[in-house]
Protein backbone atom coordinates (compact mmCIF):
# COMPACT_ATOMS: atom_id res chain seq x y z
CA UNK A 1 0.00 0.00 0.00
CA UNK A 2 1.34 3.44 -0.70
CA UNK A 3 2.30 5.21 2.29
CA UNK A 4 -0.76 7.70 3.79
CA UNK A 5 -2.85 6.35 0.91
CA UNK A 6 -6.04 6.28 3.42
CA UNK A 7 -5.50 9.06 5.37
CA UNK A 8 -7.63 12.35 4.08
CA UNK A 9 -8.96 14.23 6.64
CA UNK A 10 -6.99 16.03 9.78
CA UNK A 11 -9.83 17.05 12.83
CA UNK A 12 -7.92 19.57 15.36
CA UNK A 13 -9.17 19.65 18.79
CA UNK A 14 -10.18 23.34 20.14
CA UNK A 15 -8.31 24.21 22.35
CA UNK A 16 -4.91 22.57 22.42
CA UNK A 17 -1.55 23.61 23.12
CA UNK A 18 -0.12 26.09 25.39
CA UNK A 19 -2.21 27.28 28.37
CA UNK A 20 -1.88 30.85 30.21
CA UNK A 21 0.60 29.66 32.74
CA UNK A 22 2.90 27.79 30.38
CA UNK A 23 2.65 30.97 28.10
CA UNK A 24 3.98 32.76 31.51
CA UNK A 25 6.97 30.98 32.46
CA UNK A 26 8.14 30.88 29.51
CA UNK A 27 7.91 34.44 28.79
CA UNK A 28 9.57 34.91 32.28
CA UNK A 29 12.75 32.90 31.12
CA UNK A 30 13.15 34.90 28.21
CA UNK A 31 12.42 37.88 29.98
CA UNK A 32 15.17 37.08 32.40
CA UNK A 33 17.74 36.32 29.89
CA UNK A 34 17.04 39.65 27.48
CA UNK A 35 17.31 41.78 30.95
CA UNK A 36 19.99 39.89 32.84
CA UNK A 37 21.64 37.94 30.00
CA UNK A 38 22.71 34.57 30.07
CA UNK A 39 23.25 32.07 31.94
CA UNK A 40 19.83 31.96 33.82
CA UNK A 41 19.40 29.19 36.08
CA UNK A 42 15.95 27.46 36.31
CA UNK A 43 15.43 24.56 38.95
CA UNK A 44 13.40 21.42 36.92
CA UNK A 45 12.50 22.11 33.46
CA UNK A 46 10.53 25.12 32.88
CA UNK A 47 7.95 23.34 31.28
CA UNK A 48 7.71 19.25 30.74
CA UNK A 49 8.02 19.69 26.95
CA UNK A 50 11.99 18.91 25.46
CA UNK A 51 11.31 21.74 22.53
CA UNK A 52 11.10 24.44 24.84
CA UNK A 53 13.44 23.12 27.15
CA UNK A 54 16.10 22.55 24.13
CA UNK A 55 15.24 26.23 22.54
CA UNK A 56 15.78 27.58 26.05
CA UNK A 57 18.96 26.07 27.19
CA UNK A 58 20.45 27.60 23.43
CA UNK A 59 19.18 31.16 24.96
CA UNK A 60 21.62 30.30 27.49
CA UNK A 61 19.09 28.82 30.42
CA UNK A 62 20.48 26.74 32.74
CA UNK A 63 17.93 23.45 33.88
CA UNK A 64 19.03 21.97 37.33
CA UNK A 65 17.74 20.21 39.92
CA UNK A 66 19.93 21.07 43.08
CA UNK A 67 20.55 24.71 44.11
CA UNK A 68 23.63 23.83 45.01
CA UNK A 69 24.39 23.72 41.02
CA UNK A 70 23.61 27.60 41.25
CA UNK A 71 26.50 30.19 41.88
CA UNK A 72 26.22 32.82 44.34
CA UNK A 73 24.59 35.85 43.48
CA UNK A 74 22.72 34.03 40.34
CA UNK A 75 19.90 34.71 38.89
CA UNK A 76 17.11 31.81 39.52
CA UNK A 77 13.68 30.54 38.44
CA UNK A 78 11.29 28.37 39.55
CA UNK A 79 9.44 26.08 36.92
CA UNK A 80 5.94 26.35 36.51
CA UNK A 81 5.39 23.39 38.84
CA UNK A 82 6.18 24.65 41.85
CA UNK A 83 8.48 23.93 44.32
CA UNK A 84 8.53 23.14 48.20
CA UNK A 85 8.94 25.59 51.10
CA UNK A 86 12.39 24.10 51.68
CA UNK A 87 13.60 25.03 48.04
CA UNK A 88 11.64 28.48 48.52
CA UNK A 89 13.70 29.20 52.25
CA UNK A 90 17.23 27.66 50.62
CA UNK A 91 16.98 29.82 47.64
CA UNK A 92 16.24 33.04 49.96
CA UNK A 93 19.18 31.81 52.44
CA UNK A 94 22.04 31.81 49.45
CA UNK A 95 20.37 35.08 47.96
CA UNK A 96 19.67 34.22 44.63
CA UNK A 97 17.67 36.63 42.77
CA UNK A 98 14.50 34.76 42.31
CA UNK A 99 11.50 34.81 39.81
CA UNK A 100 8.82 32.64 40.43
CA UNK A 101 7.34 30.98 37.38
CA UNK A 102 4.71 28.61 39.68
CA UNK A 103 1.38 28.22 37.84
CA UNK A 104 -0.61 31.17 39.43
CA UNK A 105 -3.40 28.42 39.33
CA UNK A 106 -1.01 25.84 41.62
CA UNK A 107 -0.15 28.96 43.70
CA UNK A 108 -3.39 28.87 44.42
CA UNK A 109 -3.63 25.31 46.11
CA UNK A 110 -0.45 26.28 47.76
CA UNK A 111 -2.61 29.35 49.19
CA UNK A 112 -4.97 27.03 50.34
CA UNK A 113 -3.12 24.41 51.90
CA UNK A 114 -0.99 27.10 54.05
CA UNK A 115 -4.78 28.52 55.16
CA UNK A 116 -6.25 25.25 55.90
CA UNK A 117 -3.33 23.92 57.77
CA UNK A 118 -3.01 26.69 60.01
CA UNK A 119 -6.90 26.08 61.02
CA UNK A 120 -5.40 22.54 61.84
CA UNK A 121 -6.95 20.54 58.77
CA UNK A 122 -4.67 17.72 57.19
CA UNK A 123 -5.01 17.13 53.89
CA UNK A 124 -5.85 14.27 51.15
CA UNK A 125 -3.82 14.29 47.74
CA UNK A 126 -4.54 13.21 44.91
CA UNK A 127 -2.06 13.08 42.54
CA UNK A 128 1.63 11.40 40.68
CA UNK A 129 3.90 10.68 43.15
CA UNK A 130 7.53 12.05 42.18
CA UNK A 131 6.02 14.67 39.80
CA UNK A 132 7.13 18.00 40.65
CA UNK A 133 3.52 19.90 41.28
CA UNK A 134 3.06 16.98 43.59
CA UNK A 135 6.50 17.01 45.40
CA UNK A 136 6.02 21.43 45.59
CA UNK A 137 2.55 20.94 47.11
CA UNK A 138 3.15 18.01 49.88
CA UNK A 139 6.13 20.14 50.43
CA UNK A 140 4.04 23.40 51.47
CA UNK A 141 3.71 20.84 54.94
CA UNK A 142 5.91 18.93 56.94
CA UNK A 143 3.40 16.48 57.53
CA UNK A 144 -0.37 15.47 57.69
CA UNK A 145 -0.77 15.54 53.59
CA UNK A 146 -1.00 12.23 52.22
CA UNK A 147 -0.61 11.10 48.86
CA UNK A 148 -3.30 9.14 46.58
CA UNK A 149 -2.31 8.15 43.31
CA UNK A 150 -5.89 5.89 42.77
CA UNK A 151 -8.75 4.55 44.06
CA UNK A 152 -7.13 1.76 46.09
CA UNK A 153 -4.88 3.95 48.25
CA UNK A 154 -7.27 5.80 50.14
CA UNK A 155 -8.08 3.12 52.33
CA UNK A 156 -4.13 3.41 53.47
CA UNK A 157 -4.92 6.83 54.53
CA UNK A 158 -4.82 7.42 57.97
CA UNK A 159 -5.14 11.16 59.47
CA UNK A 160 -4.71 12.12 63.23
CA UNK A 161 -7.82 14.53 62.79
CA UNK A 162 -11.10 14.24 62.10
CA UNK A 163 -10.55 17.89 59.81
CA UNK A 164 -9.66 17.07 56.61
CA UNK A 165 -9.48 18.73 53.09
CA UNK A 166 -8.67 17.22 49.62
CA UNK A 167 -6.34 18.75 46.97
CA UNK A 168 -5.66 18.18 43.84
CA UNK A 169 -2.61 17.97 41.44
CA UNK A 170 -3.49 20.49 38.47
CA UNK A 171 -3.08 18.10 35.53
CA UNK A 172 -4.92 14.95 36.41
CA UNK A 173 -7.33 13.47 34.13
CA UNK A 174 -10.67 14.62 35.66
CA UNK A 175 -12.21 11.10 35.59
CA UNK A 176 -9.75 9.79 37.23
CA UNK A 177 -9.84 12.26 39.73
CA UNK A 178 -13.42 12.24 40.34
CA UNK A 179 -13.32 8.47 40.89
CA UNK A 180 -10.57 9.12 43.82
CA UNK A 181 -12.38 11.54 45.33
CA UNK A 182 -15.80 9.87 45.57
CA UNK A 183 -13.84 7.39 47.15
CA UNK A 184 -12.55 10.02 49.68
CA UNK A 185 -15.90 11.08 50.16
CA UNK A 186 -17.64 7.61 50.72
CA UNK A 187 -14.79 7.09 53.46
CA UNK A 188 -14.47 10.79 55.01
CA UNK A 189 -17.74 12.16 54.38
CA UNK A 190 -16.71 14.95 56.22
CA UNK A 191 -14.14 15.80 54.00
CA UNK A 192 -13.59 19.40 52.66
CA UNK A 193 -13.47 19.69 49.19
CA UNK A 194 -11.72 23.03 47.26
CA UNK A 195 -14.47 25.65 46.57
CA UNK A 196 -13.59 25.62 42.84
CA UNK A 197 -11.69 22.00 41.66
CA UNK A 198 -8.12 22.31 41.71
CA UNK A 199 -7.52 20.56 37.73
CA UNK A 200 -7.06 23.25 36.22
CA UNK A 201 -9.43 24.98 33.09
CA UNK A 202 -6.91 24.19 30.36
CA UNK A 203 -6.15 20.35 31.51
CA UNK A 204 -10.05 20.33 31.72
CA UNK A 205 -10.97 21.93 28.18
CA UNK A 206 -8.14 19.91 26.59
CA UNK A 207 -9.77 16.70 27.83
CA UNK A 208 -13.50 17.75 27.23
CA UNK A 209 -12.30 18.65 23.89
CA UNK A 210 -10.85 15.42 23.09
CA UNK A 211 -14.03 13.75 24.08
CA UNK A 212 -15.57 15.34 21.28
CA UNK A 213 -12.87 14.60 19.01
CA UNK A 214 -11.91 10.92 19.87
CA UNK A 215 -15.17 10.01 19.13
CA UNK A 216 -15.04 11.24 15.11
CA UNK A 217 -11.94 9.97 14.16
CA UNK A 218 -9.86 6.77 13.12
CA UNK A 219 -6.35 7.40 15.54
CA UNK A 220 -5.53 10.71 17.66
CA UNK A 221 -2.34 12.42 17.50
CA UNK A 222 -1.03 13.98 20.63
CA UNK A 223 1.59 16.18 20.43
CA UNK A 224 3.55 16.58 23.78
CA UNK A 225 6.52 15.20 25.74
CA UNK A 226 6.54 11.94 27.30
CA UNK A 227 7.56 13.88 30.96
CA UNK A 228 4.15 15.51 30.41
CA UNK A 229 1.05 14.58 32.52
CA UNK A 230 -2.15 16.61 31.19
CA UNK A 231 -0.36 15.32 27.33
CA UNK A 232 -0.33 11.91 28.70
CA UNK A 233 -3.56 12.03 29.89
CA UNK A 234 -4.75 12.92 27.12
CA UNK A 235 -2.95 10.27 24.61
CA UNK A 236 -5.11 7.48 27.75
CA UNK A 237 -8.62 9.54 27.49
CA UNK A 238 -8.56 9.11 23.93
CA UNK A 239 -8.05 5.36 24.32
CA UNK A 240 -10.71 4.82 26.86
CA UNK A 241 -12.94 6.33 24.92
CA UNK A 242 -11.92 3.18 22.15
CA UNK A 243 -9.64 5.30 19.69
CA UNK A 244 -6.53 4.55 19.07
CA UNK A 245 -3.98 7.30 20.13
CA UNK A 246 -0.31 8.03 20.30
CA UNK A 247 1.97 11.06 21.61
CA UNK A 248 4.77 12.16 19.30
CA UNK A 249 6.84 15.23 20.42
CA UNK A 250 7.29 15.80 17.15
CA UNK A 251 6.56 15.08 13.35
CA UNK A 252 9.72 12.58 13.06
CA UNK A 253 7.91 10.43 15.88
CA UNK A 254 5.05 9.80 13.12
CA UNK A 255 4.96 6.21 11.47
CA UNK A 256 3.18 6.28 8.39
CA UNK A 257 1.78 2.46 9.72
CA UNK A 258 -0.75 4.47 12.00
CA UNK A 259 -2.69 5.55 9.54
CA UNK A 260 -2.76 2.99 6.89
CA UNK A 261 -6.60 1.98 6.10
CA UNK A 262 -7.80 5.12 8.49
CA UNK A 263 -9.16 8.20 6.67
CA UNK A 264 -9.63 10.93 9.59
CA UNK A 265 -6.96 11.64 12.27
CA UNK A 266 -7.23 14.01 14.84
CA UNK A 267 -4.68 16.37 16.41
CA UNK A 268 -4.43 17.83 19.59
CA UNK A 269 -1.66 18.73 21.59
CA UNK A 270 -0.83 19.34 25.73
CA UNK A 271 -0.67 22.39 27.16
CA UNK A 272 3.01 22.70 27.48
CA UNK A 273 3.79 21.89 23.73
CA UNK A 274 4.27 24.96 21.51
CA UNK A 275 2.23 25.54 18.22
CA UNK A 276 5.71 25.38 15.92
CA UNK A 277 5.79 21.96 16.84
CA UNK A 278 2.41 21.17 16.28
CA UNK A 279 2.67 23.18 12.84
CA UNK A 280 5.62 20.92 11.95
CA UNK A 281 3.00 17.57 12.99
CA UNK A 282 0.60 19.12 10.73
CA UNK A 283 2.95 19.93 7.58
CA UNK A 284 3.82 15.86 7.81
CA UNK A 285 0.07 15.01 8.00
CA UNK A 286 -0.72 16.63 5.33
CA UNK A 287 2.65 14.75 3.58
CA UNK A 288 1.05 11.90 4.61
CA UNK A 289 -1.94 12.51 2.76
CA UNK A 290 -4.14 14.39 4.56
CA UNK A 291 -5.91 17.04 2.14
CA UNK A 292 -8.74 18.55 4.44
CA UNK A 293 -7.91 20.24 8.11
CA UNK A 294 -10.46 21.35 10.04
CA UNK A 295 -10.97 22.96 13.43
CA UNK A 296 -13.58 21.49 16.06
CA UNK A 297 -15.90 23.57 17.55
CA UNK A 298 -14.54 23.82 21.44
CA UNK A 299 -14.25 26.83 23.85
CA UNK A 300 -12.30 29.79 22.94
CA UNK A 301 -9.70 30.63 26.00
CA UNK A 302 -8.74 34.24 27.14
CA UNK A 303 -6.88 33.44 30.36
CA UNK A 304 -3.94 35.81 30.89
CA UNK A 305 -1.54 35.67 34.08
CA UNK A 306 0.45 38.81 34.80
CA UNK A 307 4.30 38.52 35.61
CA UNK A 308 6.08 38.80 38.19
CA UNK A 309 6.99 42.39 39.00
CA UNK A 310 10.90 43.46 37.47
CA UNK A 311 9.85 41.82 34.36
CA UNK A 312 7.58 44.16 33.23
CA UNK A 313 3.69 43.68 32.52
CA UNK A 314 3.26 43.67 28.42
CA UNK A 315 3.57 40.65 26.46
CA UNK A 316 7.16 40.13 24.45
CA UNK A 317 5.01 40.60 21.60
CA UNK A 318 3.94 43.80 22.39
CA UNK A 319 6.84 44.97 23.17
CA UNK A 320 8.24 43.74 19.63
CA UNK A 321 5.86 45.19 18.53
CA UNK A 322 6.29 48.66 20.31
CA UNK A 323 10.20 49.34 18.61
CA UNK A 324 9.43 48.64 15.03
Amino acid sequence: MAEGAHLEELLLAEPRGFCAGVDRAIEIVERALVKFGAPIYVRHEIVHNSYVVADLRAKGAIFIEDLAEVPPGATLIFSAHGVSKAVRAEAAERGFQVFDATCPLVTKVHVEVAKLAREGFEFVMIGHKGHPEVEGTMGQLSDGIYLVEEVADVQHVRPRTDKLAVVTQTTLSVDDAAAILAEVKRRFPQVREPKSQDICYATQNRQDAVKVLAPAVDVVIVVGSPTSSNSNRLRELAERLGTEAHMVEGPADLLPAWFEGRRRVGLTAGASAPDVVLQQVIARLRELGAVSIRKMDGVKESVHFPLPRGLGDRSMSEVAASRS
